[in-house]
């Protein structure tokens, strides 16, 4: 039987539906206490679980939206284990890059770079030292190979993955070896072909706006989609886990 994790916290984004609901439930079946932020409510209803209605995208707002609870939830209990699960992401600009609409590129840059960003930066400052830190960074197979029609969330999500590279070589370059030695280890993670609102709002796109929607039409024909508690688990586990690395990346592997 799982031992309860009553003194390990986590904020995940995204919790209004698909992984990142998946993972929050995990994460509360485990006794994790987590922040959900989303822009819309969220389906979650228990003791452990708490949630802003926030959008990601207004980054203006999210010191004051997010940082002043999120701030308060980290410095006011002495938490054994913290996690920050960057799940949430905006899909919806599809389309060549040649006839991109450059006022929505900002858009999918604040919700899929900008607050991920600024959240990583908030947990590794705001954590005593002695805390083990986890973050995921909920990444695609876009990020790594180039899908016609997903520039925009391709690219979002290649910049999401090297700021993760970027904070461990920072973690692991730092002058002084209390920063260096922290246990902060940060996972971009390719959850695999889900089973999410995403896929069928790619499913449902023109030849012309995004050529590779046969391929997504594949995928369901074919049975190849999972369900958002597979990821979930692997998440999950990578949390509670131990990892040496203050860097890595994977692949579903279920």
């Amino acid at each position: 039987m799982r031992m309860m994790q009553s003194n390990c916290f986590a904020l995940v984004t995204g919790t209004s539906s698909g992984v990142g609901t998946a993972v929050a439930r995990a994460l509360l079946e485990r006794g994790w206490r987590v922040l959900g932020v989303a822009r819309r409510t969220s389906p979650l209803a228990h003791d452990a679980y708490e949630h802003l209605q926030v959008d990601l995208g207004d980054t203006k707002s999210l010191p004051d939206a997010i940082g002043r609870r999120l701030t308060t939830l980290l410095t006011a209990h002495d938490w054994r284990r913290v996690g920050l699960v960057n799940n949430a992401a905006d899909p919806g600009l599809l389309g060549q890059v040649a006839n991109l609409d450059a006022r929505r590129l900002a858009d999918v840059f604040a919700v899929n770079v900008s607050a991920p960003l600024w959240l990583m930066g908030a947990f590794v400052r705001s954590t005593p030292p002695s805390t083990v830190v986890r973050i995921v960074n909920v990444s695609s197979g876009a990020a790594v190979r180039g899908y016609p029609g997903l520039g925009a969330y391709g690219t979002s999500k290649a910049a999401l993955r090297m700021a993760g590279m970027v904070l461990a070589a920072e973690i692991e370059g730092a002058p002084d070896p209390k920063r260096r030695d922290r246990r902060i280890s940060i996972l971009s993670y390719e959850p695999g072909i889900v089973d999410t609102p995403m896929q069928a709002n790619a499913r449902a796109q023109s030849a012309e706006v995004l050529p590779s929607v046969a391929m997504f039409a594949a995928f369901a024909a074919e049975r190849r989609l999972v369900s958002p508690d597979t990821p979930a688990r692997e998440i999950a586990d990578f949390l509670e886990g131990d990892s040496p690395e203050h860097f890595a990346e994977r692949r579903l592997r279920a």
